[in-house]
């Protein structure tokens, strides 16, 4: 079949440019003919990107709408296959042509004017959809300006309506949690045009296992944002009573205030911040790791780093923030804590650290949930047979 992805960017980036490729890649190498109608470049990894989508539509910096009716008159896509994308010129050309279409939701952006589903001020998680509480009293309409000048812009409700309503024309909406599931049915879309399909973490080396040494390492890796909980995470660990060493992994404009943070809470010499690094050198912290700290506290759609780290049998403890409890079972492969309640994450690090058999059963009960549930030759056979049920129900009509 032919596929048209549609996607904000092109390059590697992040977790959403991540999977686009991969699936792509894969659909290609199984026979699929494969464009992309696409935004800026990222700069990264493009020969790739240009060896997988042979076929490439770039968008323009205004009224779309013109440029995507170009692309399906020349590529005349079987499926339309979205990820991001925010331009709602480029989404409604797309429903009032009249192809098949199919929506990755990799985040909140669609229905949230935060796009990230908490309050930044009080940190609790939205339980709501969208409406006019947005507005007064949410004040989510003030979001933060990325693009210079002013720090704050006010984002319009009635355009997130309007969004919401241009994706609900969708013939699938493919999310990768049963919480995303139910984000989408709160905002009234509809559950028959809803499938999870979760994504597939990278191969985990089957020689590589923790030795879980008397180090007791305890791993955080990640973006270092205010909802990762990096901050959360250090107060946790000052309430650890036994021997421990933390490494911090990642980068982020929370980073200068958890280092500070770490100091005023005599962690100093038993945290270390090392930044971003590359694959190969995080496995080496993989060897050592007694417990992978997962500290979000905004919702997570799923946090693919958590299935990563199963992958090397290493026992997760987390916050039940979000989809990670789709995968994190407490008491099973790691233990799942209470929404911001610090003293129980403490806890459950200390018994992972004091108590190493459990670790080690813990992490091996991950990696075979990971290894039965992830597998990514599945994962592409099912989205094969999304595209064809799409396909056929469009056929019928």
């Amino acid at each position: 079949m032919k596929l048209l992805y549609v996607h904000e960017r092109f390059g590697a980036l992040a977790g959403a440019e991540a999977n686009a490729h991969i699936t792509a890649t894969e659909l290609g190498a199984r026979g699929h003919a494969l464009g992309i109608l696409h935004g800026p470049s990222t700069g990264k990894n493009e020969a790739a990107w240009e060896k997988t989508f042979p076929a490439r539509f770039p968008l323009g910096a205004g009224d779309n709408t013109a440029v995507v009716r170009a692309a399906l008159d020349a590529f005349r896509p079987d499926v339309v296959y979205v990820h991001k994308m925010a331009d709602l010129t480029v989404i409604a050309a797309l429903v009032a042509a009249g192809v098949p279409l199919v929506r990755m939701v990799h985040d909140h952006d669609i229905y949230c004017l935060r796009s990230y589903k908490y309050n930044y001020f009080t940190r609790r998680i939205c339980t709501r959809p969208a409406t006019p509480y947005c507005i007064f009293p949410c004040l989510a309409c003030v979001v933060k300006n990325t693009g210079g000048g002013f720090p704050l812009k006010w984002a319009s409700y009635a355009t997130k309506r309007r969004e919401i309503a241009l994706n609900q024309r969708f013939d699938r909406m493919v999310v990768v949690t049963t919480y995303m599931r139910d984000e989408l049915l709160r905002n009234d879309f509809d559950a028959r045009r809803i499938a999870i399909h979760a994504p597939v973490p990278r191969l985990g080396d089957p020689d590589l296992r923790s030795d879980f040494s008397d180090r007791n390492l305890v791993l955080y890796a990640g973006q270092i944002i205010r909802g990762k909980g990096v901050d959360v995470l250090l107060q946790a660990l000052a309430r650890l009573d036994v021997k421990f060493e933390c490494v911090i992994l990642g980068d982020g404009n929370h980073r200068a205030l958890c280092e500070r943070l770490a100091g005023k809470l005599g962690l100093a010499d038993r945290v270390h911040f090392k930044g971003f690094v590359p694959q190969e050198e995080l496995k080496s912290y993989y060897r050592e790791c007694s417990v992978v700290a997962l500290s979000s506290v905004w919702p997570e759609p799923i946090a693919t780093i958590g299935l990563e780290v199963m992958r090397y049998a290493l026992p997760v403890v987390a916050f039940d923030a979000g989809g990670i409890k789709d995968w994190l079972h407490d008491g099973h492969n790691g233990f799942l804590v209470p929404w911001m309640d610090r003293r129980q994450f403490a806890a459950r690090l200390k018994q992972l650290l004091t108590d190493k058999p459990l670790a080690r059963r813990l992490g091996e009960n991950g990696l075979r949930l990971v290894s039965e549930r992830y597998n990514f030759a599945q994962y592409i056979r099912d989205l094969e047979s999304l595209f064809a049920r799409v396909i056929a129900e469009r056929s019928g009509r």
